[in-house]
This record gives structure tokens, sequence and C-alpha cells, in this order.
């Protein structure tokens, strides 16, 4: 069968070593929409994501994507035991976990390796787990994300468990709204996500989508950067970690709505888009640091 769980699960994907530069986190910060409101040009507290001096804080989110910034192919799936093409795969699931604050430029390496494989019914999930280090070898972060790979499910095993964050029922203590540009996902695809669903018209129908549609990392995000500037006073060190689930499709030109609970301890979030309220992101939870 096109994925053998078990050939995959407990399988190193392999180990990459990379480095960043503070003009790398400054696109990156840009292209989660940092930067994006009136007078933030002029404001110390936005330019702490977007002025490469020495107030310039970055983003935990941009872990995620560090390792696979300067990448211009499409995503790799050569996964062990797992014959699956990109037009079968959407983002499931994302977590970070940040040691402390990241540095603006840094060198690293990160090991993979994949933890799971659930059977959905019609569909697999596959999880993969990387740990990043420096180079005297102390841990970064640790990432954690899923793949939803269409068509690949019905074998009989594992359904997973259930991650659900409960939402707590009062008034949420900060609201905003986050209008996606035109552009944010041809913006966005060039922080090493160029996978062509999100930039290419006749790709994205082929897939079944009228129209090519944001990265969901994109969305994560852009979420994270808000978060932090409405409940954490635009401290990112106040950040321990970020979890989400990709619950819906979000098109250039919508508009994000974000609502936030300050619990102890965490933050919890949910993230409707369009006029529909439909979800963007479900299962989303900030930890503090």
């Amino acid at each position: 069968m096109p994925i053998d769980p078990s050939v995959a699960i407990g399988a190193e994907v392999g180990t990459r070593e990379f480095s960043w530069t503070s003009s790398d986190v400054l696109l990156y910060q840009l292209a989660v929409g940092a930067g994006s409101h009136a007078a933030d040009h002029v404001s110390a507290d936005a330019l702490r994501w977007t002025l490469d001096d020495d107030s310039l804080q970055v983003l935990p989110s941009f872990a995620v994507v560090a390792p696979s910034f300067h990448e211009t192919d499409p995503p790799s799936l050569d996964l062990p035991g797992c014959d699956i093409n990109l037009a079968q795969v959407v983002h499931g699931a994302q977590e970070v976990h940040v040691s402390g604050p990241l540095p603006a430029s840094g060198s690293a390496r990160l090991t993979t390796r994949i933890t799971d494989v659930w059977d959905k019914g019609k569909a697999a999930v596959i999880w993969q787990e990387g740990v990043a280090t420096d180079p005297g070898g102390a841990e970064l972060w640790r990432v954690r994300s899923s793949i939803f790979v269409k068509g690949e499910g019905g074998w009989g095993g594992d359904r997973g468990e259930s991650t659900a964050v409960v939402v707590p029922d009062r008034a949420p203590d900060a609201c905003t709204t986050y209008a996606v540009t035109p552009q944010q996902a041809l913006l966005y695809r060039l922080c090493g996500d160029r996978n062509p669903l999100h930039a290419d018209p006749a790709f994205a129908k082929a897939a079944g989508f009228p129209a090519p549609i944001l990265h969901g990392l994109a969305t994560y995000g852009i979420v994270l950067r808000e978060v932090i500037d409405l409940l954490l006073d635009g401290d990112a060190s106040a950040v321990g970690g970020f979890g989400a689930r990709f619950a819906g499709v979000v098109f250039p030109g919508e508009t994000l709505s974000i609502q936030a609970w300050d619990e102890a301890g965490r933050i919890v979030v949910t993230v409707t888009v369009g006029d529909d309220g439909r979800p963007a992101l479900a299962d989303c939870l900030v930890t503090r640091a």
C-alpha cells in the first residue's frame, strides 16, 4: 500500500544543518503581516518586528520555517514508507516549543523523525517531530507537525488521539481582525514554501480549489504575532509554545477574526475567516514561557 506504518513509524526523515540571518527574520515577519497596520512604520512597538536594530525580536513561529527558508523547490514528500504526492496533501497541525528567545541570526542542526501514522478511513495523518540544536548541542526548539493525506486511509490502523482545546465559556479577553492581502501567499512563499498550491491557479484547481490558497503556516504566524501584541505586550520572549490545527481554507483577500482568552499559563485562541465565520485554525493554544 502507498503508506506502510511498519516502515514509517519511528523512521528518521533526516538531519539538516542550516543558518539564518536577520534579513530572513525580517522577511518572514513581514510575510506574516508585521508592519501592516496604520502608523506601524513609526511605532517603536511595531518596529520590534520589522527593524534590524538591537530591539528586533523573533517570532517563535520562525523556528518552523528556518530550516527550509532558503529552499526554492516545492516541499519534499520523500518519507520512509510513504508513497504520496503533493496534490494529496494538506497541512494538518503544527506545534512549536522554544527553549528561550530565538536569536535574530544563528545556525542549528535539525533532526526529524516520523512519530505516528493515523488511519482516518478516507485519509491518513502522518506526524513528524523535529529537534533543533545549536552548534554546542543545546536544544533550541522542538517542532511537531502533521500532514493530512487524502485517499490513503482504510487499512484498519490506529485512528489517533483527540487533542481538542476547550474554549472558555465566557467573553474573550481580546479580539482583533486581520485583512489578508491579495499578495500575501506570493510573499509568504519566499519564506521557503514554493508549493504551487499557493501560487499557481491551474495547480490549485487540479487540487480542488477555485484559486490558490494561503499557506496554513502563514495564518499560523499571523495569529501568533497578533496574540503576542494583544495579550503579551508585544513580547515574543513570553511565549513558550504555540500549537494549532488547520481547520479550513483561507484565500488571499479574506479577513481573519481572532478571539483570545487569557488563562492561567496559557492563551486559548479561535480563528475564523470570511463573512460566514468558517473556521481557519482550531485547537489554538499559546503557552507562556
